[in-house]
């Protein structure tokens, strides 16, 4: 089996894919969480400002999931531009 230069540049742009989802994920799955868990702990103790405080909560998940995004983009284009 001979593996040619074109091939080690596949396997490392799958490889890189890999791992750029694979952390890019981590990040966005914490973040969110957290505000999450945040926002139930605020409407707990806050009920009545619930409506305010689940608008900003879910404008920190976007803001939060834009970077899983952008991961996605780079493994996306690792996979079938390179």
């Amino acid at each position: 089996m001979e593996f040619t230069g074109a091939d080690l540049i596949q396997a490392s742009a799958f490889l890189g894919a890999g791992i750029a989802m694979g952390l890019g994920a981590i990040g966005p799955g914490l973040g969110e969480g957290f505000v999450g868990g945040k926002a139930c702990e605020a409407i707990g103790r806050n009920p009545e400002e619930a409506g305010l405080l689940t608008r900003t909560m879910l404008v920190g998940q976007a803001v939060s999931e834009s970077t899983g995004i952008y991961s996605l983009v780079i493994a996306l284009l690792l996979v079938f531009v390179v």
